[in-house]
């Protein structure tokens, strides 16, 4: 988008049409099974995706190497098959913007686990962020289920510990 604003080329505008096209499709499909998905995607959106992949192919030679347009399109020809992989299999989104939305608290703290102190505080401290982000992944308070837990593990019997993971756990009736 940033880049079509900054050059306003009749290729950004088309693509990025293009793009918004198979959002939609996406959007309208979204609850639909996944048979009905992957048809949608196959007669609706594959086609779309084939003409923008003949749009870039016919495009590259024109625009000058180096370019900002030019790298952008040679970053989606080169990637291309990981782009387009989800018009093949009805479980795959169209991006990754949840993948990346669950380890940005990952990226953010790498920094600080630097100065973790010793390689075992910096194990321990990704093993208590894996645990947050999965009771998070789960539909759980994170500060409601470590308080809970926390609580219970002095008393819990070691054969029911995994009752406490973040897909198996039910707050106790005390909270």
């Amino acid at each position: 988008m940033e880049l079509h604003l900054a050059n306003k080329s009749t290729l950004t505008a088309a693509a990025i049409e293009f793009i918004c096209q198979l959002y939609g499709i996406e959007r309208e499909a979204k609850d639909l099974p996944p048979e009905e998905r992957l048809r949608e995607r196959r007669t609706r959106a594959a086609p779309i995706a084939q003409v923008l992949h003949s749009r870039l192919l016919d495009f590259r030679p024109k625009v000058p190497d180096g370019s900002a347009t030019a790298r952008a399109v040679d970053y989606s020809l080169n990637r291309w098959a990981a782009l387009t992989r989800h018009l093949g299999d009805p479980a795959l989104p169209i991006d990754n913007d949840f993948d990346e939305q669950q380890i940005r608290p990952w990226a953010t703290e790498r920094k600080n686990w630097l100065f973790a102190g010793t390689l075992l505080a910096g194990q321990q401290a990704a093993a208590i962020m894996s645990l947050i982000q999965t009771a998070k992944l789960n539909g759980h308070d994170a500060s409601a289920y470590l308080r809970d837990v926390l609580m219970r593990l002095p008393t819990q019997r070691a054969r029911d510990l995994a009752d406490l993971l973040p897909h198996r756990w039910m707050p106790s009736s005390s909270q």
